[in-house]
């Protein structure tokens, strides 16, 4: 009886115990996007992750379905495609001037306050394109405050999803 109850232990044990390949702690959070007043049709964007060398790591979310207005977003799409993802589940409309957006982005844990930055590009069809709308070190800080942007975006803020 004593060694069935040891077994019983150690199997629950193991059941309870995490694996050491379990994947990366992520956290969810809202980000609210409104946009200047401009005049033209909605912008597509973008919102990356960028490592510490400036390299693209992550897309966390595409604003705008339409595949062909891809290459508009000069820097992503040149990323993207050197190493193309399924990014079905993160793409939404694109967004109006003056209108805003809120979007759902999962950012590791592991790259808040370790030298990455979100990046926000933006183009409108027949207007400029901005590969930095709004670029923002990946930190506590920075997910609990406004940013301003430089383009199309004239804010972004950032909740945490719980």
């Amino acid at each position: 009886m004593a060694a069935i109850c040891r077994i019983f232990v150690l199997m629950l044990g193991l059941l309870l115990v995490k694996p050491a390949t379990s994947s990366a702690q992520t956290t969810k959070y809202k980000c609210m996007i409104q946009m200047t007043n401009y005049m033209g049709e909605g912008a597509y964007m973008v919102i990356s992750i960028i490592d510490p060398k400036g390299k693209y790591d992550k897309t966390l979310y595409v604003l705008g379905s339409d595949k062909k207005w891809y290459p508009d977003i000069k820097e992503w799409h040149k990323a993207f495609a050197k190493k193309p993802a399924n990014i079905s589940a993160i793409t939404g409309a694109s967004v109006a001037g003056g209108d805003r957006t809120v979007s759902i982005i999962d950012i590791d844990n592991a790259k808040v306050n370790a030298g990455y930055k979100l990046r926000f590009e933006s183009a409108v069809e027949d207007k400029k394109y901005y590969v930095n709308d709004l670029e923002i070190p990946l930190t506590t800080e920075s997910l609990a405050a406004k940013s301003e942007g430089t383009g199309y975006i004239r804010y972004v803020r950032f909740s945490a999803n719980n």
